[in-house]
Order: C-alpha cells, then sequence, then structure tokens
C-alpha cells in the first residue's frame, strides 16, 4: 500500500474532494501525509517585462500559506494528521519536485469533470504534465456536483 501521500491543495471545492479523499487514502495505509500549496508565478506580463512586484509575490504567498492552514487544519478536525509545504512556482513542476525530493508512493489531485476551468486544466498542461512527469501513482478525486 501507500507509505507517503502528497496533496497538492488549492483550497477550491475540487481540491476540498481530493482532501477527503487523501484522509481516507491516508487513514486506510496509514500513511505519513503531505499536504502542498502552491504560490503561482504571476503573469508572463511581468515577466517578459524583467519586472516582478515584490507585493504581488508577497500577496500569492500569503493567500497561498492561507489555503495550506485552512487545508491542514481541515485535515486535522477530521483526526487526520499532515505535514505542510509551501512551494513557489509552476504547479506541475512543484508537485514533482516535492514528490521526489519526499520519495512518495502517490499524488492526490482534485478535478471537476463540469467546470470549464477545470476542463481547461486537465486537458492542459498542468493535468497532462503531471501524469507524463509524475514519479509516482496519481489518483484523481472528482468533484462531483
Amino acid at each position: 500500500m501507500f507509505q507517503k501521500i502528497l496533496l497538492a491543495y488549492n483550497g477550491s471545492r475540487e481540491g476540498k474532494a481530493a482532501l477527503l479523499s487523501c484522509g481516507e487514502v491516508a487513514s486506510l495505509s496509514k500513511a505519513e501525509t503531505h499536504l502542498l500549496a502552491v504560490a503561482g508565478m504571476p503573469s508572463s506580463m511581468f515577466l517578459t517585462e524583467g519586472f516582478l512586484p515584490e507585493e504581488l509575490m508577497e500577496d500569492e504567498k500569503k493567500r497561498a500559506q492561507e489555503v495550506l492552514d485552512e487545508g491542514i487544519a481541515q485535515l486535522k478536525s477530521n483526526g487526520y494528521q499532515a505535514t505542510g509545504h509551501l512551494a513557489v512556482g509552476e504547479p506541475v513542476e512543484e508537485i514533482s519536485r516535492l514528490a521526489s525530493a519526499l520519495k512518495v508512493d502517490l499524488i492526490i489531485v482534485g478535478h471537476s469533470q463540469k467546470t470549464s476551468i477545470a476542463s481547461r486544466w486537465w486537458r492542459g498542461s498542468v493535468g497532462k504534465t503531471l501524469l507524463d512527469i509524475s514519479p509516482c501513482s496519481v489518483l484523481i478525486a472528482l468533484a462531483r456536483t
């Protein structure tokens, strides 16, 4: 079974479904659990201009830390323990990097079949690339309406 699990958590409805799945899988397998929130990089417009406002990055890191804290609190309220991790960068790269560093057996991510944003995410570079470069198995937790 799984010994180490990494949940990529963004605080969305889909992420919360993944959070519940993560807790259940971790409980059944008695796995060490890690929760990752990624502060996204600013738009390419800022990067191409060579301008990266420090305030923008700090705001995004603060938002990601709040999401991470909320996820850890939710797991704890359901009786599960997890170690939190905050990263800055592209989500798929940070998820794969941490999964490799921690030597996890399973990555859990949330997904919704009905929302156009989630569909674009899953069919786009993040979802496809995560499956292509993941160092371990990936569980997709569906948020149902």
